[in-house]
């Protein structure tokens, strides 16, 4: 990396530093709790989709879903085009009842509604998941990810391994520099910046790639494609596919996608600090078209290897640095490098700021101190935000040693609590008389029925395995609800909302273009179209 890609990445990583805190400083207050955590619910539509955008996104994502479609295809791309219906979901459905309720996190709602205990399992099993894999993940797949692209470790003249350890540690405390001095303001500001800069750059990839595969024609790139590899670009997965089978889209990817953009405390926190219900709904739906059209520069760019580079990439998930280095000149390296440090820094900053507000919000004041001031409570966010951060930049060098093993075992985990917690979340909306106690044996049968499906069902997807349990889930919560329901039906206050619940008066024809889009997406992507 010579002095003026280094200089060039600085330059830009730092002009956004600066402009994220002079936004931030400038439209809240950052001593007082809702000012950290939520950003003093001042945030507009397209700051929200710009903080949720780069939180969803890393490179992981990047560097993983290419990878699986150099092998695959398009069929990857439900991953993310699907995930349009959920935003959806979240912008007309989920978001309206968590304002009305004025609930600051997810566990707060589950408190609401059912109660205490329940609320902090919730709160702990996200605390967990967050701090011992997915912020580790994120910042050693990241740092390998920069260090295969950069050559850190060449730069440095150290091992592969210390440059992943240095590059981690860099990142890890400038998000923690981030988040002690704006919180979620000032995060949401530079990822707003950084969501535009990673469209065009991502989008620039397969652009590129496309134009050298046709010899200087874009068109001519892409139909040497479709001549090619006609296969790879049919999104629609076999039934016994290992990557995406499509009866799950209706069911299994369907209700995955419902709990990670409605009930995930990492997604749901950003839109909960919008200055109204209205902003809420247009970031949530400005994400919805965002994903769709994700999938040109999450996915398409593995086939576009695999056209350039045919199957002589060993390792799938090097499809992505491999395409990188082939396509851009020198020059432009240290604008990529500035985008890719904004991905991992914004996914790293998401979750780090969702653990210190879920660990804040629902232990150190309601069991730790409850008289704590509003100051306090602030100043034990930043705390926790330290601790958890330096925690997950130990943790994230040692995932080198057993990397397979390890994010098998979160997804194992996450597989653990999703579909229970979507199922008393919805039924928390809609039934007055399902229980805590409802809830909590619906927790315990899905444990028991995922670990024996884990263990006897190994070779049947996951998507269909949680196809059923959710379905078995709502019914069990039900039913117990209906043996032994609440004395009392259930009612929520209705005075609880902080701020105005007037709905954009546009959502349901933006969502009805989004629905639209994503079956057209599918649509191009098919034997009826480009997969011919």
């Amino acid at each position: 990396m010579n002095i003026l890609v280094l200089l060039t990445f600085i330059i830009i990583v730092g002009g956004i530093g600066v402009y994220a805190y002079i936004r931030s400083r400038a439209s809240t207050v950052n001593n007082t709790s809702e000012g950290y955590f939520l950003g003093g619910r001042s945030l507009t539509g397209f700051t929200i989709a710009g903080t949720v955008i780069m939180t969803n996104l890393s490179t992981e994502q990047l560097v993983g879903q290419n990878g699986q479609s150099y092998v695959a295809g398009m069929e990857v791309m439900a991953w993310e085009v699907t995930a349009a219906i959920a935003l959806v979901f979240l912008a007309l459905v989920f978001l309206p009842k968590y304002l009305k309720y004025g609930v600051n996190t997810i566990s707060d709602f589950i408190e609401i509604r059912y109660d205490t205990i329940t609320k902090r399992i919730v709160s702990f099993l996200f605390i967990f998941t967050y701090m011992t894999s997915f912020l580790p993940v994120v910042l050693y797949s990241g740092s390998l990810v920069f260090n295969q692209i950069f050559s850190v470790d060449k730069l440095l003249g150290v091992d592969p391994l210390v440059a992943v350890a240095l590059i981690a540690g860099v990142i890890g405390v400038f998000g923690l520099i981030y988040l002690l001095l704006g919180g979620l303001s000032l995060a949401a500001f530079s990822d707003s910046v950084y969501g535009v800069l990673f469209l065009i750059g991502g989008l620039s990839i397969p652009v590129l790639g496309l134009i050298i595969l046709g010899d200087g024609s874009f068109l001519g790139g892409l139909d040497s494609v479709k001549e090619k590899t006609p296969q790879l670009l049919n999104a629609i997965g076999p039934v016994d596919s290992n990557i995406v089978p499509w009866p799950t889209l209706f069911l299994g990817m369907f209700f995955n996608n419902l709990y990670f953009w409605c009930t995930n405390q990492m997604i749901v926190q950003k839109t909960l600090a919008g200055k109204n219900l209205k902003e809420g709904q247009k970031g949530a739906l400005y994400v919805a078209f965002f994903k769709i059209f994700g999938a040109l520069f999450l996915v398409f760019p593995g086939i576009v290897a695999f056209n350039m580079f045919g199957d002589s990439i060993k390792n799938p998930d090097n499809a992505y640095p491999t395409l990188l280095t082939a396509v851009l000149p020198e020059w432009a390296y240290g604008i990529f490098g500035a985008i890719i440090f904004g991905a991992i820094l914004s996914s790293f900053v998401g979750a780090l700021h969702a653990t210190s507000t879920l660990f804040t919000l629902d232990f150190y004041k309601p069991v730790f101190k409850k008289d704590a001031t509003d100051r306090q409570v602030a100043r034990a966010g930043k705390l926790v935000t330290v601790i958890v951060g330096f925690i997950s930049i130990i943790i994230a060098p040692l995932i080198s040693f057993a990397p397979a093993g390890l994010y098998a075992l979160v997804q194992q985990f996450n597989g653990l609590y999703s579909m229970p917690l979507l199922a008393i979340v919805i039924l928390g909306f809609y039934s007055k008389y399902v229980t805590a106690q409802a809830a909590k044996i619906t927790f315990i049968f899905h444990i028991v029925a995922y670990v024996f499906a884990s263990f006897f069902l190994a070779d049947i997807h996951y998507l269909y395995v949680l196809s059923v349990l959710f379905l078995l889930d709502v019914l069990i919560l039900w039913l117990v609800g209906r043996i032994k329901p609440l004395d009392t039906p259930f009612e929520f206050k209705s005075d609880l909302n902080k701020v105005n619940l007037t709905p954009w008066k546009h959502r349901y024809l933006i969502s009805t273009i989004v629905i639209i889009s994503m079956i057209g997406a599918y649509i191009v992507f098919s034997p009826l179209v480009l997969a011919k």
